[in-house]
This record gives C-alpha cells, structure tokens and sequence, in this order.
C-alpha cells in the first residue's frame, strides 16, 4: 500500500496521536483518497469527501440528528445527557423546528446588522488595550473576549455576571470530543449544572421584566411564537446552547484567522492593500481551518453514501474539515487564497441545520479580522501557538504575539 492508503486504513476517531491534532488535513487527504467513507472499529463510519457530505446534510430524514441512542452509552443519564439530547443542534422536527424558529426571528439580517456598531465599539476598546502591552495572547485578550460580549448581549446577560461564561462552555464542549475521559465528563457535567442554576435565576428575572423580543433572544425564547412555547427544560438547555454555540466557535474563527494570516503573509498584505477582500477572506478561513470541524448524524434506514451500504442505527461522522479541502469543489485547497470563488464550504453545516448564528459569525469575524489587520498589519507571532487538544473544535488556547 502507498503510505496514505496506510495511514487511512489506521484510522480511528478514538485513537488519534499528537500530531492528528496539530495537522488533521494529511490524515483527511489519504481518507478522502483511498476510504472516503471510512468504517471505524465501533461500526459508525467516517465521510470525507464534500459532495458525500453535503449528501448527508440534504436527507435528514434519513440522516437524523437525535443523539439519544449514540449519547446514552457516552453520558449515562447525567446532566451532560440532559443538556446535549434537548439542545436545537441535536435534535430533528417538531423540536428543531420551533427552537429555529424562535432563534432565528432575533438574528435576522436587520437584527444582525444593528450590532455592527456595538460589536465596532467592543473591538476598538480591545484594541486599545492590546496597543498597551508589548507581547499579548490574542486567545483571551482579543478572539474569546469578542463572542462573550455578543452573546451575552443577545441574551442580554448582567455584565457583571458574564464572567463564568466561557469557562462553562469549553467544559461542556469538550465532553462532545470522541474520547472522554473521566475528568473531562465531571468537569462538563458540573459546568451543565452551574449553567442551569444561573439560567434559572436570569430566567425568573426576565419573567419579571421582559425585554424587547426583537432584539432580545432570552425573553424571544420565553414567550414562544404562534401559540407554541418551549418547556422549562428546553428553554433552560438551549440558552446553553446559544451560549456556547455562539462563543467557541467564533473564538477559533478570529484566532484562527490571525494565525492564518501571520503565517501567510502575503495573503495579509493582500487584504491590508484591498479591505474589499474581507468579506471572501472571512469565507476562506471558515474553509481553510473551520471551527468546527465533525458533525454527527444517525441513520434511520438502510441506505448508502458513496457506494458503502449502510444498516438502519449506524452512526455518521461527517468531516467537515476534510470536506473542505476537497480538491473537486475547491482547487489547490492547502493553500490560503482570500480572494477563492466560488467557495462553496461547509463550515456551517447545511440543509436544516445550517448554523442559525452564521450571519452574526461572519459578521464578527468581519469587525474583528478587519479592524485588527488595519491596526496591527505588522503584528507576528512570539511563540510556540498551542492548539486546544481536540478533534471536533479546532482552535487554540494561546497565540502569543507582538503587535506593535
């Protein structure tokens, strides 16, 4: 066998080695080339290829999204269980379709573009305070400072009371990985219960004194639309959701992007001389390093994706990550173009469960990227970038840099 076909037939989503999670896209290209719909020791199966996963996105009937059968083995039933098996992202119709709905009404193309002023401000402000120091960790200080203030606003969130918020969400986050370990499931089920708590609390409040359901998702989500209301349980797990939705994966987004951009500098200059480029770039990073890299579907029948048959009950990883360096749709799809049309990736998903917030992603990623490589077009990395150890979100815990 040539070595990639080697390295596809070793392939195990439970038994990844360091340098998987520094560099997945070797291992994407020789499933891709030689078993682009991999069988895993378990029985589930893993799709690489882009038209095989736009496929699984466009049948969710036949591809669902309930997690309870794959969760229950992986969470017994625990608040992890609870959290994940109500939540709009793992869920089909009716569920899926009134949460959507709710949230969708507040993040409408109006609504979103309404906050370009706020978010400028927030970003302004960060770099402000990055222009005071000599060496910076863009992570904390800047890309998941961003999504935590814009969340927290559309749920409208205290302030003063945002604080835990990001922590709660990369601990619950985390037990979504394929491997789970004993203290990664503590710490995510305690993150689920302080997060409920707090949510029952803010919830009461808002009860109390609602807020303007335009613009305002919690008390949106309270009053329901058309007659139909969410349970206390639902709400409760999709304001989670929103929370951690909406903050991780627009932390590695603008991180990303940064590394990106410091390691392709040519690419940088391109958008520092051409501003106009930002709204393709903004796509190009979603292709070149997405966020959120495996998805997970269940089939309901039997069927086939890409000529493999497969039996009623088994379970789907859909590689978004190697979809979208797929040499079809996208050519020479290692390099970094800004300028790449078209760029049909799958960053955000489709079919039904296309992400409800991409239109507020893009838009922060567009105020964030744009306004730093404005203000800091020379800025270079000062050490080591560390990768947060994941298979599912990709991004890091510490950028180290120089921006002045």
């Amino acid at each position: 066998m040539q070595p990639d076909a080697s390295v596809a037939a070793a392939f195990d989503l439970k038994r990844l080695d360091d340098a998987f999670y520094q560099d997945p896209y070797p291992v994407y290209r020789a499933l891709r080339e030689h078993a682009p719909v991999k069988r895993l020791p378990d029985g589930s199966v893993f799709v690489s290829r882009h038209a095989d996963v736009l496929a699984v996105y466009k049948d969710p009937k036949t591809f669902s999204s309930d997690k309870h059968e794959e969760f229950l083995p992986k969470f017994g039933n625990s608040p992890l269980y609870e959290h994940h098996t109500t939540s709009l992202v793992f869920n089909d119709p009716p569920l899926h379709t009134r949460v959507r709905r709710l949230i969708a009404g507040a993040l409408t193309p109006k609504h979103v573009a309404a906050m370009e002023g706020r978010l400028t401000e927030l970003v302004d402000r960060l770099l402000d305070a990055l222009d005071t120091s000599e060496e910076v960790d863009l992570i904390p200080s800047f890309a998941g400072a961003i999504p935590v203030e814009v969340i927290g606003n559309l749920l409208d969130v205290p302030r003063d009371e945002r604080g835990p918020l990001r922590a709660w969400s990369l601990a619950i986050l985390g037990a979504l990985e394929p491997v789970l370990s004993a203290d990664i499931e503590a710490r995510g089920n305690a993150a689920v219960r302080e997060m409920l708590t707090y949510l029952e609390g803010l919830v009461a409040r808002r009860r109390a004194r609602p807020g303007d359901p335009e613009v305002d998702v919690l008390t949106r989500l309270i009053e329901g639309e058309g007659g139909e209301r969410l349970s206390a349980v639902e709400l409760l797990h999709n304001c989670i959701f929103l929370l951690n939705a909406g903050h991780e994966t627009t932390t590695n987004l603008i991180g990303n992007a940064l590394r990106c951009l410091a390691e392709w500098p040519a690419e940088r200059e391109r958008l520092r001389a051409d501003p106009d480029l930002l709204r393709s770039a903004i796509e190009e990073f979603l292709r070149f390093e997405s966020s959120n890299q495996l998805g997970n579907r269940i089939t309901t029948v039997a069927t086939e994706i890409g000529g493999v048959a497969l039996a009623p009950r088994t379970q789907v990883h859909i590689g978004i990550g190697a979809a979208n360096r797929d040499p079809d749709p996208f050519p020479d799809p290692d390099r970094l173009d800004l300028g790449r049309h078209p760029n049909r990736h799958v960053a955000f998903g489709s079919g039904i469960h296309q992400c409800v917030g991409m239109g507020l992603a893009r838009l922060e990623g567009r105020v964030a990227i744009g306004r730093f490589v404005a203000r800091f077009s020379g800025y270079r990395l000062s050490g080591p970038p560390v990768r947060a150890r994941r298979a599912r979100f990709r991004g890091h815990l510490s950028l180290p840099a120089r921006v002045r």
